[in-house]
């Protein structure tokens, strides 16, 4: 049985991977039981006490390293500044043909931003238009690059109405999806959720909320496309724009080309969904996470604690 001690080791050592220090009550938020606070708020002193975990300020780290809060208290100052720019473009973005949902992920989703952070976002779309809409995003994401605002229009992380329950039922994707930022598209949004709910094994307290975000409102633009291609037609060049689209990308994945982060560009999709290749980052975080969780349940076995 896992203990409360090592769940909170096991969240402690997730957010340690991105050098990130949490409070009580996120350690609380992400802990994998539905422990009061109170019970968590014991076990991390205990965990204190015997070494295992640090106190810094009001922040807990598995290293005694102050530069980590100073990382972190900087991080959070800038995301508020981004956060202004996000809702802005969220709302350009939901403007777009067929997009029924849009939401800030990320770093920035995690209330973290540096100098050289892009704004993520996660976009569903209606059924069997995801390559049209996005197709239309990236044609204006080349004319960013013009003022220097591409890292404002990441949206690299696309789903379609057809195919709301994301695959891999990870801790990385678990993460990714309970800490989403909704901004526009309640109902598909609140449908995202729902059909994710497997999310609650990691995560059983964290619960997401849609209701203060606005339904998506159709422009002229929009409703003048989504007539045109709402037909036959239109499934014809959404299936060509996936074709095209992942034959480019596929030669970058080739040519081993990087991306600003320095990770190799890689998309995986289909007609229902467009993301970035799982190998690629996903599935060497999920494997660094089991090797550090495994090296603190060994550290933490030697000094036995009594709460549990």
């Amino acid at each position: 049985m896992i203990t409360t001690a090592q769940n909170i080791l096991k969240t402690l050592g997730y957010f340690d991977l991105f050098h990130y220090p949490l409070t009580g009550e996120e350690i609380y938020l992400f802990h994998a039981d539905a422990n009061s606070l109170d019970t968590i708020n014991t076990a991390l002193q205990s965990l204190v006490n015997d070494g295992i975990v640090f106190k810094l300020d009001h922040f807990y780290a598995l290293h005694n390293d102050r530069a980590l809060v100073q990382r972190r208290c900087a991080g959070n100052c800038l995301a508020i500044k981004q956060m202004k720019t996000a809702h802005k473009v969220s709302k350009f973005l939901s403007k777009f043909p067929y997009v029924k949902g849009v939401a800030v992920s990320g770093s920035l989703s995690k209330n973290y931003a540096d100098e050289k952070s892009d704004i993520d976002f996660f976009i569903i779309t209606a059924a069997n238009r995801l390559w049209v809409a996005r197709s239309l995003m990236h044609l204006y994401k080349k004319f960013t690059f013009l003022t220097g605002r591409q890292h404002w229009f990441c949206m690299n992380y696309y789903v379609d109405e057809a195919a709301l329950e994301i695959p891999e039922k990870n801790i990385f994707t678990a993460m990714e999806i309970v800490t989403l930022m909704p901004m526009h598209g309640k109902t598909c949004l609140r449908n995202f959720i729902h059909s994710n709910n497997w999310t609650k094994k990691h995560f059983p307290i964290h619960d997401a909320s849609v209701e203060h975000i606005p339904e998506i409102k159709a422009g002229l633009f929009r409703r003048l496309t989504e007539k045109i291609l709402n037909g036959t037609s239109g499934d014809a060049i959404d299936n060509w724009l996936m074709n095209i689209t992942g034959k480019r990308w596929k030669k970058k994945t080739v040519q081993h080309r990087v991306n600003s982060r320095g990770i190799v560009m890689g998309m995986a999709l289909d007609r229902h969904f467009s993301k970035p290749d799982p190998k690629n980052f996903q599935d060497k975080v999920v494997e660094r996470y089991d090797a550090k969780v495994k090296q603190l349940l060994q550290l933490q076995s030697k000094t036995p604690l009594v709460i549990v």
